[in-house]
């Protein structure tokens, strides 16, 4: 062949682009992501539905992102890569694991990280232990579009709430605002705000730390650097929401509670969000200048995509597959079957009788029942609840009666524990200890056990009793009540339960003693018709 026609077809080759073969090795690759969202469909699904709430809005930009962070790391990843390794496949099937752990306890959280799990084992299988080594971090940043298990949720916010309480109403008197905190409630007098859930500072806290990671991770400074940005942003979102309740405290303090209305709806949102980042980026500035690093601060935020030349050379290197690979596709392939006829398991929803056939008149006490405001029902998200003040005719303390019953608690509902929601209310424990009721026998005959709390506000005093009851046990420790949820989900594939909590106000003449009695009598009657409220 003469020069000039050899010229000629290496320059057609080019215009044609790379041949069709170079492409089989990826779209394979896209071929097992697509079986295991398939496989992992229901659990994937769930994390999508709850990405429409404030706190986790920012996961629908978390895979574009973790996209992005691999395109940047793919020369890397190719010229790297081993033959892949057949370690790859047992990590896919621990996913699968996972998976079918999550579809038998119907846990979500369980089948999101087994798919993240998955994907690693099909990247390990792909490109091998080597390759992994640069795009690790694009993997790690997908757990940011995971939402965190309720009961954790739940308790962060509870927290929260109280430090952004605390910090709120110390800034304000910085102003020289006169008030006064009990738990959540800010009272300035003629207006009280209340600290909810939805002013814990999560929505601005789970997205900020998201991009301190991606910050730090794209920023070109030392190790120690770029931890310190990570973990600022909870301090960060901590004064910021801080600093926002504040603000409508002197809004309320000077102008009343509709013009704190409006102001709030505009100020909690992206101006709160906004000044968290800009301060985030302030204390990159800071280091920048320190560190006397040369040239401009964006210079050192690595942001540049792999040219022309490195994709050719990319393309090449991932074209080729080996056999751990199409060890783990097919692998892929067939336990998605499996997946599919475990997702398919409904769970077993006991009969029982509802609170409104629990009698309010019997064995000389008489009750009168109440209802939870709406937004505080909602919250809880309860199947059934009765909650009721009774008083016995002998006359004695009256006894508030509050039973929050749940049918399921895998679908984003679950017991909240009174240790974390009685500091809320302005309370204070100043005694909690597990307290066995030797008068009050179970219906196995042993002596029914409580958690004891005496709690304080200001000069008010009151005893509490609470327990989990759930499945035929009578449980004191939270945990230990999680940890049943999920045991019996797997082997009995129930997860109903129920809260239980008795409530005294003892005057400062009464001795905390004749509560105690009080409420054991109360039990007495009314305990042994639980059962057929909260089914064994």
């Amino acid at each position: 062949m003469k020069t000039a026609d050899l010229a000629s077809s290496l320059h057609s080759n080019s215009l044609a682009g790379p041949p069709p073969t170079v492409w089989i090795a990826p779209l394979l690759f896209l071929t097992g992501v697509a079986l295991l969202v398939a496989a992992f469909y229901d659990g994937l699904q769930n994390m999508v539905m709850t990405w429409s709430k404030e706190e986790y809005s920012h996961g629908y930009m978390i895979p574009l992102v973790s996209l992005f962070l691999l395109a940047q790391k793919l020369p890397l990843v190719a010229r790297y890569r081993s033959d892949g390794q057949w370690s790859g496949l047992l990590v896919v099937l621990a996913g699968y694991g996972l998976l079918l752990l999550g579809e038998l306890s119907s846990l979500y959280v369980i089948i999101q990280y087994g798919f993240l799990v998955s994907l690693t084992g099909l990247v390990v299988a792909f490109v091998g232990f080597r390759g992994l080594r640069y795009s690790w971090v694009p993997l790690f940043y997908l757990v940011f579009m995971i939402p965190l298990p309720n009961f954790i949720y739940f308790n962060l916010s509870s927290e929260l709430q109280l430090i952004s309480s605390s910090i709120g109403v110390f800034i304000l008197r910085l102003f020289d605002i006169s008030v006064f905190l009990e738990g959540n409630i800010i009272d300035l007098g003629s207006y009280q705000l209340q600290v909810v859930e939805a002013c814990s500072g999560l929505r601005y806290l789970f997205p900020l730390m998201s991009f301190g990671f991606l910050i730090a991770y794209l920023y070109k400074a030392p190790l120690w650097q770029k931890a310190i940005i990570f973990l600022s942003t909870i301090p960060i979102t901590v004064f910021m929401n801080s600093f926002r309740i504040a603000v409508i405290g002197v809004t309320v303090d000077h102008w009343g509670i509709a013009a704190a209305e409006g102001f709030l709806h505009y100020f909690e949102g992206w101006v709160v969000f906004m000044a968290c980042l800009g301060l985030l980026c302030l204390e990159i500035w800071l280091f920048h200048r320190l560190s006397r690093r040369p040239g401009n601060i964006i210079d050192s935020v690595q942001l540049d995509l792999p040219g022309a030349d490195a994709n050719k050379q990319t393309r090449a290197s991932l074209a080729k597959f080996h056999a751990p690979f199409i060890g783990a596709l097919l692998l892929t392939a067939a336990a998605l079957p499996v997946s599919l006829m475990a997702d398919g398991r409904q769970e077993q929803i006991p009969s029982r009788l509802q609170f409104t056939s629990l009698p309010l008149f019997k064995g000389g006490w008489m009750g009168r029942e109440g209802r939870l405001e709406t937004t505080i029902a909602d919250t809880l998200k309860v199947s059934d609840y009765v909650i009721a003040d009774y008083q016995h005719n002998d006359g004695g303390l009256p006894v508030n009666f509050y039973v929050a019953y749940y049918e399921s608690q895998r679908k984003g509902a679950s017991i909240h524990s009174p240790r974390s929601c009685i500091p809320g209310g302005g309370w204070r424990i100043t005694s909690l200890e597990e307290y066995p009721l030797d008068t009050v026998p179970t219906a196995g005959g042993t002596p029914l056990t409580v958690n004891r709390v005496i709690i304080e506000k200001g000069d008010v005093r009151s005893l509490v009793y609470y327990w989990f009851q759930q499945r035929g046990r009578i449980i004191t420790n939270e945990y230990l009540a999680k940890w049943y949820i999920f045991w019996d989900s797997l082997t009995l594939n129930r997860t109903d339960g129920a809260l239980v909590r008795l409530t005294v106000q003892v005057p400062d003449t009464t001795d905390i003693r004749e509560a105690d009695q009080q409420m054991q009598k109360f039990l007495r009657e009314f305990n042994p018709m639980l059962a057929d409220y909260i089914p064994n």
